[in-house]
């Protein structure tokens, strides 16, 4: 019997018992395994194929990456605008600018369709003026829920009545035409508060204290007062 690097080593043993002692011995058992060199040699017979399979597939997984690069790039050349430009592949791995890339080119290939043809079946609403408050709020809970399944959030609603809010997707969120992405990733913002054409209610209710001050700063304006939006909607929510 003898004492190898920790391990004590007498016949007899398969590798697989080897093994199966030697990942044993790391979780605080306290007697130590025994092994035959050919034991052993076995073991390190079966890691170093292990280590060369693992490099072996990770070129072959090299090659198919440089392969897709290729064939995305040569897709994307008639559509080329300085956002393919943009790409740097000192700084990506050739794995996630192809990722990047094949977002591009679903982009570019996406079709425009409304918002409710996202849906299958059509996503339709009743006519506010038909429904009771009641129905109304029941409907748009619904509704809002559907549209984050789709990956399509609503911000900035809690200074909208439920039937001020329902009025906006009735006429304006579902009729919109929007690329219709399949792997769509990320998730379409819909400003219900204009921050853009109007920034005013987005200052009174939802701007943090440095966001207001950068604005009025910016804009040399004064700003409106700060103001605790009226209804406190919980509705799915989403990172910018």
């Amino acid at each position: 019997m003898l004492l190898f690097e920790n391990f004590w080593v007498d016949p007899p043993c398969s590798s697989f018992m080897a093994c199966d002692r030697l990942l044993k011995s790391n979780h605080g058992h306290t007697e130590l395994p025994r092994f035959t060199f050919e034991d052993l040699s076995h073991f390190f017979a079966c890691l170093m194929e292990t280590a060369m399979w693992i490099n072996e597939s990770s070129q072959h997984d090299d090659v198919d990456q440089l392969l897709l690069n290729a064939h995305l790039r040569n897709e994307l050349e008639p559509l080329f605008d300085e956002s393919i430009g943009s790409v740097n592949a000192r700084v990506m791995t050739t794995c996630r600018e192809n990722e990047f890339l094949e977002s591009m080119l679903e982009w570019e290939r996406a079709p425009m369709v409304p918002i409710s043809q996202w849906f299958d079946p059509e996503l339709t609403l009743p006519n506010p003026d038909h429904l009771t408050s009641e129905q109304l709020s029941e409907l748009l809970e619904v509704t809002a829920q559907q549209l984050y399944e789709h990956h399509i959030v609503l911000d900035f609603t809690n200074h909208l009545s439920d039937r001020q809010l329902y009025a906006i997707l009735y006429r304006d969120i579902l009729p919109t035409y929007e690329k219709k992405i399949a792997r769509r990733s990320n998730f379409l913002h819909w400003d219900c508060a204009n921050v853009e054409g109007d920034p005013e209610m987005w200052l009174r209710y939802y701007a943090s204290d440095d966001e207001r001050d950068t604005w009025a700063e910016e804009m040399d304006e004064d700003l409106p007062p700060r103001e605790v939006p009226p209804y406190a909607r919980q509705l799915p929510r989403a990172p910018m």
